[in-house]
């Protein structure tokens, strides 16, 4: 049940997206995916199954996973009108993806 919860909000969020896209304030469907639809998930399976210190840690991670966000949107802001869509986006994925190894090997590091 818990799988087509998140499916069913996942399907409502591109819905969405595509809808806002199309509108003249198309610049609101970049607000969409940043709803804690998934945190909110996530933090209550980990505030349930382990607690506040957890939920805690949890809280704190995803503040410092938005510095891989904010390289993804500056790749994207720097390259954009520079390259065609795709580069655009394969560019700032790859940034995304850098950043977010980066994170995650420090934080494994921090926390061992």
């Amino acid at each position: 049940m818990m799988l087509l919860a998140k499916a069913g909000l996942g399907a409502l969020a591109v819905l969405l997206i595509a809808w806002l896209s199309k509108s003249r304030h198309y610049y609101l469907a970049g607000l969409v995916p940043l709803f804690p639809t998934f945190a909110l998930i996530a933090h209550a399976v980990v505030g349930g199954e382990r607690g506040a210190a957890a939920l805690k840690a949890t809280a704190l991670f995803g503040l410092a996973a938005l510095v891989p966000y904010a390289g993804y949107l500056l790749a994207v802001w720097l390259l954009a009108g520079r390259l065609s869509l795709l580069p655009v986006l394969l560019a700032a994925t790859a940034v995304w993806l850098v950043l977010a190894w980066c994170l995650v090997a420090g934080w494994s590091r921090l926390m061992a």
